[in-house]
């Protein structure tokens, strides 16, 4: 079953059956809505159907009303609408992107055929997938009484009404169903949508975060907390020091320009001032530098300031934004949760009574090529051992690092150095595996879009890049223009390359996640709640953190053990869904702790 979440008329809500449109289930107030969600939620289990679940989720957590499923319109008209699975179907002109969802498609691009979907054969009903797409096109009703009132401030819902999101609905189940690949597709959407609920949820929820503990590691890494406007005293010595040493009293040394001439008047050649780069130097300046840069990004980014701002009531709360990158990876609006410092995770606590359970993917991006090419002789490399490790004991390489230069060599489209003379070796050992990541990386080369093994679709290359190769193209091109059509297009392939093992590896996650959560949600509450985690997940172990390849979950001590086996079951249920009966391992490197910074150790 699904309901929609429309606006109606004078700022009210209405929820509706989109098979039966014209009669809402009910039309109510925005204080009304969750005890409405809430009944319906227990009575049903319904698919809850909204233009952005960011709009509606927080405020129905924030009331204690925890939904199992949903359809987020926005998400899934952005992998729709750029899908090579679904290029037949919008070149015909009859599945025409909204206006009201915009941002749209990245625009037109000439598109090349998707890598082989791998099959999937699983019989998994993890996120009820015949659900969605399973009823058929639904009939879209008249009007349900919205009069076009704009929507509340900053909502952007003006055209959010009953009609406008039943016809949406509409419209994705069609192009879905007549899509070159329902199966991947259904699956796709709704591991998107579950990542929509993950975000909010975690935002709710709140990573534990010890304020007393974080001030500690900036004390003793910093110095005493400075007055505003100051920097602590240890960092403006190392800054008084570099000065001195490059005879530059007055050096913005925050500032990259300043600094770079700084430099090179003291004849240091550098053309950025990375780590990595200064390191090549032998100058007094560098070493007091480097040690200025580190501590400045502390301060900055994780320093007292932060906080402030970010940490309150023993939680530190990001704003999560899922599938916010072209590769589907998450991103985030505020708070810097994806960059988070080791130097920092020791104040990830736990509650007391609570524990932290934290896991991550071993070599996940070389375990999702393998599997997405069909190559098993790269899958039995990583079978129950470190991949990197398989490498070299099938004799590819002679080392670890070789064996890992190669293939994020191969991954990222290097062609120079240790990475250039390795991986040829690979393509010998694993042809099928550097065959699909060279297919990708050629046609990017040509200004066309590639596709993740559940279907999401690259962007095509801008009015830019194509102005370079059409200028190229000219009876009048010169050899520089040549020479930079040629290096634009090696650029867009190493893009394309990457993006569909980069790409995949995001929808293994997310499955991942998405298949954890309801398993959380199934052990019984506990007497000791963690009252800060907020009013639906103070009594059950729930999700709080991800980044890309890792989770923490914030569980009771008692299900601790019971916690890390659905973590790992539904780790290797994510690589059935995806990838059917393939041999291809993904073991996960877990901890129980309880401090994030005692997973490292």
């Amino acid at each position: 079953m699904q309901l929609i979440i429309a606006r109606s008329d004078r700022g009210r809500f209405a929820i509706v059956d989109p098979v039966r449109s014209a009669e809402p289930v009910a039309v109510i107030t925005i204080d009304e809505l969750p005890a409405a969600v809430r009944d319906l939620e227990a009575a049903s289990h319904p698919r809850w159907v909204w233009a952005e679940t960011q709009r509606i989720y927080p405020a129905l957590l924030e009331a204690g009303v925890r939904i199992e499923r949903c359809h987020d319109l926005r998400l899934c008209a952005a992998i729709l609408d750029r899908s090579t699975l679904t290029e037949k179907l919008r070149s015909s002109g009859r599945h025409p992107h909204p206006t009201w969802l915009a941002p749209g498609p990245a625009g037109p691009g000439t598109t090349a055929p998707a890598p082989a979907v791998a099959a999937i054969r699983s019989r998994d009903t993890l996120f009820d997938l015949d659900a969605f797409g399973g009823l058929g096109p639904v009939t879209a009703a008249g009007e349900d009484g919205a009069t076009g009132e704009s929507a509340p401030e900053g909502a952007d819902g003006a055209d959010e009404t009953n009609e406008s999101l039943t016809r949406e609905l509409e419209r994705q189940q069609t192009m879905v169903v007549e899509s070159a690949d329902p199966r991947a597709l259904r699956l796709l959407l709704a591991a998107e949508s579950a990542g929509a609920l993950i975000g909010a949820e975690m935002h709710a929820a709140g990573l534990p975060w010890d304020r007393t503990v974080h001030e500690r590691v900036l004390e003793a890494e910093l110095g005493a907390k400075p007055k505003p406007g100051f920097k602590p005293a240890r960092v403006e010595r190392l800054g008084a020091e570099v000065r001195a040493a490059l005879d530059g009293p007055s050096v913005n040394l925050d500032s990259q320009v300043d600094l770079l001439r700084a430099l090179r008047r003291a004849g240091i050649q550098v053309d950025s001032t990375s780590r990595w780069e200064l390191g090549e130097h032998d100058h007094p300046a560098i070493e007091p530098l480097i040690a200025y840069k580190k501590l400045m990004r502390l301060l900055s980014a994780n320093g007292w300031a932060w906080l402030d701002e970010w940490v309150h009531d023993g939680r530190f709360r990001p704003d999560y934004v899922p599938g916010g990158t072209a590769t589907g990876r998450w991103a985030t609006s505020g708070g810097g949760a994806l960059q988070l410092p080791k130097l920092v995770r020791s104040a990830v606590a736990a509650d007391p009574g609570w524990t932290l359970v934290v896991a991550d993917a071993a070599q996940l991006e070389p375990r999702v090529l393998a599997a997405m090419a069909r190559d098993e002789a790269m899958a039995a490399a990583g079978r129950g051992r470190d991949i990197y490790r398989g490498i070299v004991e099938s004799g590819v390489v002679e080392s670890r690092e070789q064996a890992k230069v190669a293939i994020l060599g191969a991954m990222y489209g290097a062609t120079t150095g240790d990475s250039g003379r390795l991986v040829p070796r690979l393509a010998r050992a694993y042809p099928r595996a550097m065959a699909l990541v060279d297919r990708a990386a050629a046609t990017g080369e040509r200004g066309g879009v590639v596709t993740t093994n559940l279907g999401r679709s690259s962007p095509p290359p801008g009015d830019g890049w194509r102005a370079v190769q059409a200028r190229a193209s000219q009876p009048e091109a010169t050899p520089a223009d040549e020479r930079r059509a040629r290096s634009v297009a090696r650029d867009w392939g190493r893009f394309t390359r990457n993006f569909v093992v980069q790409g995949s590896a995001a929808e293994w996650a997310i499955c991942w996640m998405a298949a954890l959560r309801p398993r959380l949600a199934q052990f019984a509450p506990v007497a000791a709640p963690a009252e800060r985690s907020g009013p639906v997940f103070a009594r059950m172990p729930h999700l709080v953190y991800f980044l890309h390849d890792e989770i923490i979950v914030h569980t009771p001590r008692e299900h601790a053990d019971e916690v890390a086996v659905a973590v790992r079951e539904t780790a290797a249920a994510a690589a059935r869904m995806l990838f059917g009966d393939f041999p291809v391992d993904f073991p996960l490197e877990l901890a129980i702790v309880d401090s994030y910074a005692m997973a490292d150790s």
